[in-house]
């Protein structure tokens, strides 16, 4: 799979100076046998998500990827963070969070009904019919299934919205104290660096993979060893041996007659099963097609 990680940036990087980056700049990083790639965004000022300094077009490259890392300098973190996530909370970025569990079901007629499976607080019938009334939606079957809020009801009537997972990179730590240092650790999804020193990179590397939750699956061609040095990533909310295959080639699916699988999600070794087996990191699995 495509793992694109982006870098916004609003304040210090590794120039001594203010937004050092002014066009985005790709990389690659290979970790853990996967290959990461970095867009290294200009930075994201105040007004961002109205098109001020070409905001638009950087905040639309940050809602393709699939993990967003934030750099923030260490003297000034929190006014740097808030000013970034209220530009990409207007662009519809939702960072660290689940989509909203609720169920909208527009109809041809019988009004606006609402069901809940638990005691709610923010939303009642009538706020929600206010809030379909703005969007000009009159008859609709909606279902809570948690405490939601009228912004929870909003994001999915819009349902233009992406979650993805955000790390905060605060970098510049070689210029404060211990004790601001700990102040700092209290952030939620907080990652302390110096980009200058290089203190810390492999933590930010790990906390990227971590937050990216991927899967490794390696090859094994029949009467072959397995391959350990390219393996198939994929995503650990779709990893059944039948996305394994679409990842190799479209029309392998066509010709899956079963796979045998070693490893940790095998109960023996091989295992023989079919397309709707859930894969585990690490593991080896060769197809067998139909003859």
């Amino acid at each position: 799979m495509d793992i694109v990680v982006c870098l916004v940036v609003a304040g210090l990087l590794v120039a001594s100076y203010e937004f050092t980056t002014l066009t985005c700049i790709p990389g690659v990083i290979t970790y853990r046998g996967a290959k990461i790639q970095l867009l290294d965004l200009p930075g994201i000022i105040e007004g961002a998500k109205d098109g001020k300094g070409r905001g638009r077009q950087v905040i639309s490259t940050a809602r393709t990827c699939n993990c967003i890392l934030i750099v923030l300098d260490a003297i000034k973190p929190i006014t740097h963070k808030r000013l970034i996530e209220k530009e990409l909370e207007g662009f519809g970025i939702r960072l660290n969070k689940e989509p909203p569990n609720l169920t909208f079901r527009r109809k041809d007629k019988g009004g606006i009904n609402l069901t809940s499976t638990v005691t709610n607080t923010n939303l009642d019938l009538d706020t929600v019919k206010a809030i379909c009334s703005e969007y000009r939606i009159h008859n609709a079957d909606i279902s809570l299934k948690y405490d939601a809020t009228a912004d929870d009801l909003i994001d999915v009537i819009e349902g233009s919205r992406v979650y993805m997972p955000c790390i905060y990179a605060v970098n510049k730590i070689d210029q404060i104290t211990l004790e601001e240092l700990e102040i700092l650790d209290k952030l939620p999804h907080y990652c302390p660096v110096s980009a200058h020193l290089e203190w810390n990179l492999d933590g930010l590397l790990e906390k990227i993979w971590e937050y990216l939750d991927l899967t490794r699956v390696y090859t094994k061609p029949k009467g072959m060893n397995p391959d350990y040095e390219d393996p198939v990533i994929l995503s650990s909310k779709r990893r059944t041996v039948e996305d394994f295959c679409n990842r190799i080639h479209k029309d392998m699916v066509k010709q899956f007659k079963y796979a045998l699988v070693w490893g940790s999600s095998a109960k023996h070794k091989p295992q023989r099963v079919g397309k709707e087996h859930e894969l585990e990191d690490e593991d080896v699995v060769q197809i067998i097609k139909k003859v």
